[in-house]
């Protein structure tokens, strides 16, 4: 609880994972994936409940051992094609039923595992203390790249105008996945994540470049976490 509002973390990881099987719970540094944004959210003290939502038996065997809740994913909401949206919704709906009446959801996507310090309650306090004005918080990276299309074999520039200097460049941002957060209106009107007003956290430490898919990206947490 902070300020009186009620907070819950979900942590969606669902276990078909093509590209690098069983990512979820490979381990990171020594723990599983998942057990990451796990323990950030336990070290939060404005939560008030941590819950994961999975369709895969191996990762609620994991997450029973690091002491949080289990939503059981049904098949049909994790498929390659299934939204993180559609996860958290079905969450948000079992949440409700198993007596919990959250204010705000925390979304922590466990393949985003590195967080700055802090990063939790801040966002947090900054939604909490702007709640009147946004719906949705994300965390957002600075673009530094010249970004363009190709269209019948020919680039062109979508970001910026051929020989622009990249120190002249209209500042552009990128979702990065450390963190949402949502009120539960949005999700009760419209069963997704986003709402109209969306307030941008800005994090452009390291922390943001990681997410990880494939073997590559675990090797490169791994030295953040040991060399950085």
């Amino acid at each position: 609880m902070y300020k009186g509002f009620s907070i819950v973390a979900v942590i969606p990881a669902r276990g078909g994972s093509k590209r690098l099987p069983g990512k979820n719970i490979k381990k990171l540094n020594g723990i599983p994936l998942i057990a990451h944004s796990i323990n950030q959210a336990k070290e939060c003290s404005y939560i008030d409940g941590i819950f994961v939502t999975t369709d895969d038996d191996s990762i609620i065997n994991v997450a029973n051992q690091y002491g949080v809740s289990i939503i059981k994913r049904p098949s049909n909401l994790a498929t390659d094609f299934s939204s993180t949206a559609e996860a958290i919704d079905h969450a948000y709906k079992q949440i409700l039923l198993l007596g919990f009446g959250p204010d705000i959801i925390l979304i922590l996507q466990p393949t985003n595992p590195l967080r700055p310090k802090d990063l939790v309650e801040s966002c947090i306090s900054e939604f909490c203390n702007n709640m009147s004005s946004f719906d949705t918080l994300i965390t957002v990276s600075e673009n530094h790249l010249k970004l363009g299309k190709i269209s019948t074999g020919c680039f062109s520039p979508l970001s910026y105008q051929l020989g622009q200097r990249s120190q002249d460049l209209d500042k552009l941002y990128y979702e990065n996945g450390l963190l949402y957060l949502v009120k539960k209106e949005v999700l009760e009107g419209t069963g997704n994540i986003f709402g109209k007003r969306i307030y941008p956290k800005i994090i452009n430490t390291i922390h943001a470049q990681v997410d990880i898919d494939e073997q590559i990206d675990f090797e490169w947490a791994e030295f953040i976490i040991n060399k950085i």
